[in-house]
């Protein structure tokens, strides 16, 4: 069944879409340039994209999903893309949605920060708060900051994440990333022991 969905992700990034949309009994559906467009794929049924989806999921994930209804991940597709993926049950059938993960990591002036970004993430000290609505930029945003900082000095960088999405290899500093629930229980646990 995995294969299934990598088909999918692969034809969502031929098609250059932002997120694919999974729903019991309906054809997969693509955002592309913002608009919902539905695929020529077969439709799932409920037991179909159970199947499917659970196959992609390792067994604490299983229980993840059973307990609390929803779950984050990232999923990875070789040499095509990474994913952030939502899972969630909806009238008591499972859904989810697959949001394209860029393998580049664009820089502070590709994504047309303010200037002051890069010296606010270059500070020994402080708070940055990046928020707004999902789609917005948010982990675009902080991608570019941390390859910021990973180029320009030698820093140690930890980051907590739910999910992972962007990948950072080691340049001038060292990047770690701890994925919750994978690398650490809790926000606060991660945060304590970095401190």
């Amino acid at each position: 069944m995995p294969l299934l969905i990598d088909d999918l992700l692969r034809d969502a990034i031929a098609h250059d879409a932002s997120d694919v949309h999974l729903k019991a009994d309906n054809r997969p559906m693509m955002r592309i340039q913002g608009d919902l467009v539905h695929t020529e794929h077969p439709v799932y049924s409920a037991q179909e994209l159970h199947d499917t989806l659970f196959s992609i999921l390792g067994d604490d994930q299983k229980e993840r999903i059973q307990n609390f209804k929803e779950l984050d991940l990232s999923y990875y597709v070789p040499n095509v893309a990474r994913f952030r993926v939502n899972m969630y049950w909806q009238r008591g059938k499972i859904g989810a949605v697959f949001r394209v993960i860029p393998y580049k990591i664009r820089t502070v002036e590709e994504l047309g920060l303010p200037a002051v970004t890069k010296k606010l993430a270059l500070l020994p000290r402080g708070l940055i708060l990046v928020t707004g609505p999902t789609g917005s930029g948010k982990s675009t945003s902080l991608a570019a900051l941390i390859n910021h900082i990973n180029e320009s000095s030698s820093n140690h960088v930890m980051t907590i994440e739910d999910p992972i999405e962007y990948v950072h290899q080691d340049k001038k500093a060292i990047i770690n990333q701890r994925e919750l629930c994978t690398d650490t229980h809790t926000f606060a646990d991660a945060l304590k022991h970095v401190m």
